[in-house]
């Protein structure tokens, strides 16, 4: 039995109406819950109307054609193949706003907490990564395929897909390592063994991405990283000590310039930006007798690895000034040469 031109017409015509009535209540819902959201003042009602935006298209579009597949006369075979298109575009677009609403909704929710997880690009993948496969999986048993011989030939090709990607695999796994032990994480200002150093922007599948102080990128393989020998500034805190080496001359008294040091220092405290208080400041006579001078070494404490060159240098004017009117000299390093006649270096 064929197909004449009014059965396609009509349940065509049907769709298209039914998908515009469709926009046009789409359009007035998203205005009334744009001005609801911003009323509120919470972020997750933005997220899920940001996230529903797109996918709603597809679920009005979807919904046209099964109301027009519904007043056809279209054989039981046509309407069979139209319904599975229809479930298929609705599970695909409901797959893809679910990992998008769970990934912005999984930062937002970290990002406000205290929760010791970072909110990087490994961690948002593996979430959104999750959610899609489920999605496939559901699709191919609408569809009506069996999964069991697709698991079946995932796990023959297996070894040749981890052979074939296995720098990549080890990336990925590295990465993972690297979140779960939290040795680095992302914000955290680090030294790699190579000297490179600066604030972990992100952790990817593949690559950690580093931002150094000249405000460039590194970007280290996963692989490497989980190798190297790394130092971390904000482990097991942000604060740290800072030493500031100071030389005076022999004729200088050491309880003077022991006193002078940590009175600047003390003084400098809530005046200079990043330079605490607690623990106090305090002078060791370290490294002790130079060549030509005394040496200290006065220690304080910063709030943060960047905080210590602004600390040196505040500190450092501070100091030369006060040892100009104390009378404290800092020496120049000096040799004494010896030098013999000819005829008596012959002897």
């Amino acid at each position: 039995m064929g197909i004449g031109l009014k059965d396609i017409v009509i349940p065509a015509a049907t769709a298209m109406v039914s998908a515009s009535v469709l926009f046009v209540v789409r359009g007035i819902a998203f205005r009334l819950l744009h001005k609801w959201a911003e009323k509120t003042e919470t972020r997750i009602d933005d997220i899920i109307i940001r996230s529903l935006k797109v996918p709603s298209v597809y679920w009005c579009i979807a919904i046209g054609l099964y109301i027009g597949v519904a007043v056809s006369d279209f054989p039981e075979k046509y309407v069979f193949y139209f319904s599975r298109a229809i479930h298929v575009i609705v599970i695909l677009s409901i797959t893809t706003a679910a990992a998008n609403l769970s990934g912005k909704i999984f930062k937002n929710y970290i990002q406000k907490s205290d929760l010791p997880i970072p909110t990087t690009g490994l961690a948002y993948g593996i979430l959104k990564g999750t959610i899609l496969v489920i999605g496939f999986l559901i699709i191919l048993s609408v569809l009506g395929i069996s999964i069991t011989p697709l698991i079946t030939a995932l796990g023959v090709g297996g070894l040749a897909v981890a052979l074939a990607l296995q720098d990549t695999l080890a990336n990925l796994f590295a990465g993972i390592h690297i979140l779960v032990e939290k040795s680095v994480r992302v914000g955290d200002f680090i030294r790699l063994e190579t000297g490179q150093e600066g604030y972990v922007e992100d952790i990817t599948w593949r690559t950690t991405r580093i931002r150094m102080l000249p405000n460039n990128m590194v970007i280290i393989p996963n692989s490497k990283l989980s190798q190297s020998i790394v130092t971390n500034y904000y482990l097991p805190e942000k604060r740290m000590a800072l030493l500031i080496p100071v030389s005076v001359s022999y004729s200088s008294d050491p309880e003077k310039v022991e006193r002078i040091l940590i009175e600047e220092a003390k003084k400098a405290v809530g005046e200079i930006p990043g330079l605490l208080g607690e623990p106090e400041p305090f002078v060791r006579f370290i490294p002790g007798f130079g060549d030509s001078s005394l040496d200290f070494t006065l220690i304080c404490q910063v709030q943060e690895f960047v905080d210590q060159y602004l600390a040196q240098h505040e500190l450092r004017k501070r100091v030369f000034k006060r040892f100009k009117e104390e009378g404290i000299e800092i020496p120049f390093p000096h040799r004494t040469v010896y030098l013999r006649e000819e005829r008596e270096w012959k002897k």
